[in-house]
């Protein structure tokens, strides 16, 4: 597990109206239906100025650790200047030290088990902003690639 560094950046897309939590699953049903309008509804397409076709999927607002309610979002990274289009939300990622994650395998599965893993291993997470990278690695779901980065302190 490395920690890097990563300038602030900007992202257009969806946000959960509500926060959500990890109790029960709730997170899975929420997280999941988000994805599922971002999917149907081509909003990956419909942003425009992007800087690439990765999809950011981001846990932040921390109302404590993992185990408390959290805030999520799903989007696209842009240009700072980019304005919100066709009503959708808007997400700085303020710049900060994060350990990056590979999760590897079969979805949704590799990433729930990269999570179960990050919230028993890693001690110093500073519950900020958390996000997941899609790209093209992750299309396969037999056998994805996805990227997670930690907030640390």
């Amino acid at each position: 597990m490395d920690k890097i560094k990563k300038d602030e950046f900007k992202l257009i897309g969806l946000k959960l109206n509500n926060k959500t939590t990890n109790e029960n699953g709730q997170s899975g049903i929420d997280c999941g239906s988000l994805w599922q309008t971002f999917e149907i509804e081509n909003f990956a397409e419909r942003i425009q100025d992007k800087i690439s076709d990765e999809i950011y999927a981001v846990y932040y607002d921390y109302e404590g650790d993992h185990t408390k309610p959290f805030s999520y979002f799903i989007g696209c990274k842009v240009k700072m200047d980019v304005q919100n289009s066709q009503g959708m939300d808007s997400l700085i990622i303020p710049a900060g030290s994060y350990y990056k994650v590979i999760a590897k395998g079969t979805m949704p599965d590799c990433i729930a088990n990269s999570w179960k893993k990050i919230w028993s291993s890693i001690s110093d997470r500073a519950y900020q902003f958390d996000f997941e990278i899609y790209d093209e690695r992750s299309k396969d779901w037999s056998n994805a690639e996805v990227e997670i980065f930690v907030s640390t302190n």
